[in-house]
């Protein structure tokens, strides 16, 4: 890996420019109706670029197997003692989970760090759930089979780039289409958005794979509205004289290229997409000047202004005249193949401060139900250490958030936390009990899709055993 790549994914300033048990079942409203577009509905993907470490996120609280885990991770909890204030993983100040399925994991018991304390409120509450394992599959596989490549596999296995794309696409780097895009085609094709495709894939931070459909297209947002024209601007404030008036004009027919001809097909893809900017821009700001201001404080972080921004969009969806969306924010730094104890600690900070807050936004809104946030990444680690660090692995433990989840529940598995079990692919990367389709799937339902659209945004899906409780 270029040391480049490396700097990129673990400096979090680098964006500042189920047995799998119920997921199908875990969002309340999954009966709706196929293709149903009435009524608003959102998906927000907060992705964790690097590939975050779910065996420090989501850890072991019995005993006997907190005492396994810190035995393996001796060298890393006494970097964790040593730092000031002390351990967040010393087992006393771990917060423990009391999921309404505890009888599943047969005594097992799991907790969250204390960074994560708004996070856990919501799992108690029943806003939030865990579901374990989740990372790319082709088909289920066994360890049998991965050791001896017997089955198909997903390709590129623990490349950040493959598996950032597999993740939003089912492929890896160089694919088209990501299932969130191809969500909202279906949704569009139904009649959402007026079929309007302006405003109803968003992201801050420029033109993502997740959000890209055949028809639907990612529309780019800035933390405070969406980018605007300095020079257009300037010359807008003397148009209370003719030559003002004028020289706006042609200002702006310049950048609406409507004096441009051409026979060329890529010219004049280039100006109507520069026409297109100008007026969609320009519409989303006139909505956004509309905004009235939450209650709720959202933190100054990168992560928390760019959830600030979805939920300023959310707030002026009436004047967007939309019904369907979906969102993508990211934040970085999950790379920790070292450094882990200093980094991870304040980016689960970040996250729990910026995903309370949403939530308690979309309470202002009177939209608990109406939107369901997700967590995605790369992959998981190892649970080996390198010393101060943890290296690539494959699945790992992810949150779904909202008033439609059937939370206080942890879906899918959770391994041992142990090397040489069924689920270890070496080092404690854990090969995925629970695909990425399978997770998809339900936000898919209750997004309101058909079977069949599911199944075309999600190609892999017809390989795996849905069970009673995805239906």
């Amino acid at each position: 890996m270029k040391p480049t790549r490396r700097t990129f994914l673990t400096g979090a300033s680098a964006l500042s420019a189920a047995t799998l048990t119920g997921i199908g079942s875990s969002l309340s409203a999954f009966q709706a109706s196929a293709a149903e577009t009435s009524g608003y509905k959102a998906i927000v993907c907060l992705f964790f670029l690097g590939g975050m470490d779910g065996h420090d996120t989501v850890l072991p609280y019995d005993q006997a197997s907190y005492d396994r885990y810190a035995t393996i991770r001796q060298p890393l909890l006494n970097q964790y003692a040593n730092m000031q204030g002390g351990s967040t993983r010393a087992r006393d100040r771990l917060l423990p989970l009391t999921p309404s399925n505890a009888a599943d994991f047969g005594g097992r018991e799991f907790a969250l760090t204390e960074e994560m304390s708004g996070i856990k409120g919501l799992f108690d509450n029943g806003n939030a759930a865990i579901v374990g394992n989740v990372g790319p599959l082709i088909q289920p596989l066994t360890k049998e089979q991965f050791e001896n490549d017997s089955a198909p596999q997903p390709k590129r296995l623990f490349s950040h780039n493959d598996q950032q794309s597999t993740w939003m696409s089912s492929a890896p780097e160089g694919a088209q289409y990501g299932w969130g895009g191809r969500f909202a085609d279906a949704a569009l094709a139904a009649g959402a958005n007026s079929g309007s495709r302006d405003f109803t894939t968003i992201t801050s931070l420029g033109n993502e794979l997740f959000l890209t459909g055949i028809n639907a297209l990612p529309y780019q947002i800035g933390l405070d509205g969406a980018p605007e024209i300095d020079a257009l601007n300037f010359f807008a404030g003397g148009r209370d004289t003719p030559e003002g008036d004028a020289i706006y004009q042609k200002l702006r027919d310049h950048f609406e290229a409507m004096d441009f001809n051409s026979t060329n097909l890529i010219d004049r893809d280039v100006s109507n997409a520069m026409r297109t900017a100008l007026t969609t821009n320009e519409a989303f700001n006139q909505a956004f000047e509309t905004i009235q201001p939450f209650s709720t404080e959202f933190p100054g972080s990168f992560l928390g202004q760019q959830l600030q921004a979805v939920a300023n969009t959310i707030a002026i969806r009436d004047a967007l005249l939309v019904n369907r969306q979906v969102f993508f924010v990211a934040i970085g730094g999950f790379d920790t193949h070292s450094n882990q104890v200093n980094d991870l600690p304040n980016l689960q900070r970040e996250i729990d401060g910026g995903v309370v807050a949403f939530y308690q936004a979309m309470q202002e809104l009177g939209l608990g139900s109406d939107v369901t946030l997700f967590t995605a990444s790369d992959f998981g680690r190892t649970l080996a250490i390198n010393g101060d660090g943890t290296d690539h692995g494959w699945g790992s433990h992810h949150f779904v958030i909202g008033d439609a989840v059937q939370g206080g529940q942890i879906y899918g598995d959770i391994p041992p936390y142990d090397f040489d079990h069924d689920q270890d692919a070496g080092s404690g990367r854990l090969i995925p009990t629970t695909s990425v389709e399978q997770f998809a799937e339900p936000l898919g339902r209750w997004f309101g899709l058909t079977e069949s659209e599911i199944a075309d945004a999600l190609p892999n899906l017809s390989n795996f055993s849905s069970g009673p409780s995805f239906v």
